[in-house]
């Protein structure tokens, strides 16, 4: 039998921090809307939004 692991293999990138945060009803609406939408999850429309204005506060 091979000494290999089972289940999903190694992130290049882990993603291995956590953040919670508090909204409000609208925003979690909008926020799934989004990611339906974009048929991405909550995290990675988050993590898409972070990029977005870090980018526009380099300009």
């Amino acid at each position: 039998m091979s000494s290999k692991k089972l289940g999903r293999p190694l992130s290049d990138n882990p993603k291995s921090k956590k953040i919670e945060i508090r909204v409000d009803q609208e925003i979690l609406s909008k926020l799934d809307v989004s990611a339906e939408k974009l048929n991405m999850s909550r995290s990675s429309v988050v993590r898409k939004g972070i990029e977005k204005v870090f980018d526009e506060l380099q300009k």
